[in-house]
């Protein structure tokens, strides 16, 4: 049977990090207030002008390189995005031209921290329908330049970073099984940046407003957040033919770390099946799933066969699962 596979990983973090100590210098909080409500330590931060392609090209590079392809041979890239360099035109294309794949078709997904799998999804029914057989997806995010840090809430919740996986079709039993997705839009309030888009455009009088910083819900989204982790998660495995004592490795979205605890423990799945690495990279939205799957890998968490169940939560309200066997 052909399936879409997994064949390389890759990732990219910007060297500037700032503290929870950091923070608490600018802003009403402390190290101890962060890391209890959040399990964040620290976060990266992209440079001056330095939007979500210049983070995702390296990340696609390691995963070409960890695949042993060369950029020419990609077919399609998608770019899991809710920071794209520019409105249009798509930032895939703008990663395109920078790797040199000149064979490759590119086009954004916009799912927020469910994006990762979005991408995913579609890359593997691309793969599977016979269009394309190699296709690279990452997840890359430079969103703290929009951050209002005088904002407790949200400021010290998210990080800058790519994470790439590239898949290739092959004959077998390794490769994603299943994917589920899922979405309610009558949640869209819950977590949203309201200025930027046509409906509400930043002009001269609203720039620099509280419609231009990301608001939240926090309370509700936590509520409805472990509730769907745990739905989706159970909806993939049974698409896999599969069941929740088979799966290897967790690995979550990166956005709270009380939050996958307690999908984990919803999921039965004990501590040491879950990927956890929220203290380091703090909230990377679309990126968060592949840095994470990049840094299990290269730490030898997942063995060949094994099974590894990625799952996220995020603004859309969007959620997603997909099971993988490495």
């Amino acid at each position: 049977m052909q399936r879409a596979r997994i064949i390389g990983t890759g990732a990219f973090l910007p060297e500037t990090v700032w503290s929870n100590e950091k923070l608490a210098a600018m802003i009403d909080t402390s190290d101890e207030w962060i890391r209890k409500r959040t399990g964040i330590g620290q976060r990266h931060l992209a440079g001056p002008g330095e939007g979500a392609s210049d983070l995702a090209v390296p990340a696609v590079r390691q995963a070409l390189d960890a695949a042993g392809l060369k950029a020419g041979e990609l077919e399609l890239i998608v770019c899991c995005t809710t920071t794209p360099d520019y409105l249009f035109p798509a930032t895939a294309c703008i990663i395109q031209t920078a790797l040199g794949a000149c064979n490759a078709a590119a086009f954004d997904v916009n799912a927020a921290c469910s994006g990762f799998l979005y991408g995913l999804s579609s890359a593997n029914a691309y793969i599977l329908s016979g269009m394309y057989r190699t296709i690279a997806v990452v997840g890359a995010e430079s969103a703290t330049n929009r951050l209002n840090w005088e904002r407790r809430d949200t400021s010290v919740l998210f990080g800058d970073g790519a994470g790439a996986v590239v898949l290739r079709a092959e004959e077998g039993e390794r490769g994603i099984l299943s994917t589920y997705l899922g979405a309610d839009g009558s949640g869209a309030d819950l977590l949203i940046r309201l200025a930027g888009g046509s409906k509400f455009p930043i002009t001269k009088d609203n720039a620099g407003g509280p419609d231009c910083d990301v608001q939240m819900k926090g309370p509700e989204l936590f509520k409805r957040a472990a509730v769907l982790f745990e739905d989706a998660s159970r909806k993939a495995i049974e698409r896999a033919g599969l069941q929740l004592d088979d799966v290897d490795l967790f690995v979550p979205h990166q956005a709270n770390a009380r939050i996958i605890k307690a999908a984990a423990a919803r999921l039965g799945l004990p501590e040491e099946k879950v990927m956890l690495n929220i203290e380091k990279v703090a909230n990377t939205t679309a990126a968060s799933i592949p840095l994470a799957l990049h840094e299990a890998a290269a730490a030898d968490r997942i063995r060949e066969g094994g099974v590894v169940l990625l799952a996220s939560f995020g603004s859309g309200l969007t959620w997603g699962a997909a099971v993988v066997r490495w």
